[in-house]
């Protein structure tokens, strides 16, 4: 028996990590793509879900689901403080408790808490949730880098939906060599070696990859954050005509869609105040967001254009030793999780069950506060 029926590749180490580890926070979208008085439905993380906003304005997200029959609740109606299936006009609260079964008062599913709920948040343009296992794991604390918390850095958001697994992204931004050779002709990386030799430097929340010989030239180091949230960080510098401020970070996260598409989202920071910040912004959107876009769509057609089995006739050499130890995280990770739900299964403290294959010696990454280990 698995224990995702709608979903039974959740069920597989292999499955986990094409679609994304449980226990683990995840951004969606955009908080713009959430309209008020809409219903909103996406597929991520293997998981059918449902947006919407209550009359406050707060964020819900719910399985696309009704708990009477399985239809899509995105086909429903919104009212204000519930929704109603559009099916039956159940009617379901953003706990997840049917509230009204207008074709049938009084029965026995009204009162019950039967809808799928994730716990969701808002931060910096988007809409975050939690995926636990079980289903009703507390979430853990949603920790952001500092440079989306912090009111000395400031930021724009870039996010894009692409035809291709999700770890070709986090390869990607693992591997800062690929900027001098893709990326040459960027205004932000047209300087700097095309060799060099790299080291892993472990930090308290994951660890950096970076240059020995080069620092503060070109994109020299990336960071891998693990914060019951998967983060990237890189930092590349910015030349004069850039204007006032301090070296260009970015941000990232990504997410699955489908064993075959994910959801990416890239914040552009950097350090300024004052009247540093308003140049910053102005420059960006008249001149800089045009090129960083050019540079997301290089990664963008190289990466679509990757087999579905690219990493099984690879040849990997000193430059890809992060993507080895990245892989390795999320794959001891996947099977960890997998004999804790066994376990449960065993215990009888959760239905069904699922073997687990991998390394006995996998630990889940503390969550923690993600600092600046990462400075370049």
């Amino acid at each position: 028996m698995t224990t995702h029926p709608s979903n039974p590749a959740l069920d597989t180490v292999d499955g986990l990590i094409k679609l994304g580890l449980r226990n683990r926070w995840y951004a969606l979208c955009r908080s713009s793509d959430v309209r008020k008085g809409e219903l909103t439905r996406i597929d991520r993380a293997g998981e059918e879900l449902l947006l919407w906003r209550d009359a406050s304005g707060t964020v819900h997200v719910q399985e696309d689901r009704c708990p009477h029959r399985g239809a899509r609740l995105s086909l429903g109606v919104h009212l204000g403080d519930r929704i109603a299936c559009g099916y039956h006009g159940l009617q379901m609260d953003a706990a997840g408790t049917v509230v009204s079964v207008p074709g049938s008062p009084g029965c026995a599913l009204e009162g019950k808490r039967t809808l799928r709920t994730f716990p969701a948040a808002e931060h910096a343009g988007a809409v975050f949730a939690w995926f636990g296992d079980p289903e009703d794991a507390p979430p853990a604390p949603l920790v952001f880098p500092d440079e989306l918390v912090d009111g000395e850095w400031e930021h724009f958001l870039a996010y894009v939906e692409w035809d291709a697994p999700w770890i070709y992204s986090l390869d990607n931004l693992m591997d800062p060599m690929h900027g001098a050779f893709l990326h040459r002709k960027s205004h932000t990386m047209s300087r700097g070696r095309r060799e060099a030799v790299f080291q892993i430097r472990d930090t308290g929340t994951g660890f950096v990859f970076e240059k020995t010989d080069q620092v503060g030239v070109n994109f020299d180091w990336s960071e891998w954050i693990d914060t019951a949230m998967p983060w990237i960080r890189l930092e590349i510098p910015y030349p004069a005509t850039a204007g006032p401020g301090g070296p260009f970070r970015i941000a990232c996260t990504a997410t699955p869609i489908n064993e075959r598409q994910h959801a990416a989202f890239f914040w552009r920071c950097r350090r300024v105040t004052g009247w540093e910040r308003d140049v910053w912004r102005f420059l960006y959107k008249a001149r800089l967001e045009e090129r960083h876009w050019a540079v997301l769509e290089q990664d963008r057609t190289m990466i679509e254009a990757m087999p579905p089995d690219a990493w099984e006739r690879e040849n990997l050499y000193q430059h890809d030793l992060a993507l080895v130890r990245l892989r390795r995280l999320i794959r001891n990770e996947a099977a960890r999780q997998l004999r804790e739900r066994a376990e449960r299964s065993a215990h009888g403290s959760a239905p069904g069950g699922a073997s687990a294959s991998g390394d006995a010696s996998a630990q889940r990454p503390a969550p923690a506060s993600a600092g600046r280990e990462g400075s370049g």
